[in-house]
């Protein structure tokens, strides 16, 4: 019988937690519902245990990314479901994004641009999705929605590659994505913030996402970063031989420079990408053997 745990994390979410639980609640009486206060300053965890929460609490504020580690590490169901504290996620979908599990490994609940918190907030996402695809080789619909369902058993496996931060959702829908399993999008409706205001910020967290985009992409596919670069350097270094070549009858050392370089990034990329299936197939033999020393083990 497949189990059911829903981590929200929360900070200072006095005001939605206990409602949010309640709601969850009532259309899933038998989930548990794990609530990681991440040390807030007000009665959050009060509200969220006499809602009927499982709380957990950390000493300070580390990061959203860090109270959804804790909530996979704490969690007891087969599929684990990540709610934001802030009510802006509607209980009432989840129904329709686990209709498709275990069909498929992880379901994503996708905002339309139009409902995202500003205007530049959802072009920011829209650029975001556009890279996410073109590294992944799949249509990215929502790269940083929070609002998902994931087996337990694959989600522990990229705990060690979540950020403590909001960009979690990131990273684990590219590595999701770049080792093989199957994620759908299924479209949401976000609803009004109660209160306060969005603590991602467009500029900082964007630099931040885009970094992460990369670093996923080298970490599993390194080729799709490497090779446009080495491509750009080959064709900016033929350029520039015909150029001085037609007006000056000469080849430069910058041409030479170049294309040495482009030749470089190439052989380098061709390592890189030997070292990343090693590092998977390592990866995956100690996740084998770890599995069969705990074999009842889901925490």
């Amino acid at each position: 019988m497949t189990t059911l745990s829903i981590i929200i994390p929360a900070y200072n979410e006095e005001k939605t937690i206990g409602g949010l639980v309640e709601e969850t609640l009532t259309l899933h009486p038998q989930a548990e519902v794990l609530v990681i206060n991440d040390g807030s300053v007000d009665r959050t965890a009060d509200m969220a245990a006499g809602a009927g929460a499982r709380v957990h609490n950390h000493p300070y504020n580390i990061g959203n990314g860090a109270s959804i580690k804790t909530g996979i590490r704490m969690a007891r169901g087969d599929v684990l479901v990540f709610m934001d504290g802030d009510g802006q996620h509607d209980p009432r979908e989840l129904d329709e994004m686990l209709s498709y599990i275990p069909d498929y490994d992880m379901v994503v609940g996708a905002r339309k641009i139009g409902e995202q918190s500003s205007f530049l907030r959802g072009i920011g996402n829209l650029i975001y999705n556009r890279v996410a695809s073109y590294v992944a080789k799949f249509q990215v619909k929502d790269l940083t929605s929070g609002y998902r369902v994931v087996k337990a058993d694959i989600a522990r496996r990229f705990i060690y590659l979540m950020p403590n931060t909001y960009s979690y959702p990131t990273t684990l829908t590219l590595g999701m994505l770049r080792t093989g399993r199957s994620v759908r999008y299924v479209s949401i409706k976000v609803r009004k913030r109660q209160e306060g205001t969005s603590r991602i910020r467009l500029f900082r967290d964007g630099v931040r996402f885009f970094m992460i985009i990369i670093r996923i992409c080298t970490l599993y596919s390194p080729m799709r970063v490497f090779l446009p670069v080495s491509f750009l350097m080959f064709v900016l270094g033929l350029m520039r031989y015909a150029y001085t070549f037609f007006h000056e009858g000469r080849f430069t050392n910058m041409s030479a420079i170049l294309l040495v370089t482009s030749i470089l990034i190439f052989m380098m990329s061709l390592i890189s990408e030997q070292i990343c299936q090693m590092r998977a197939e390592s990866a995956e033999r100690e996740y084998e053997e770890a599995g069969r020393a705990c074999p009842g083990d889901s925490d």
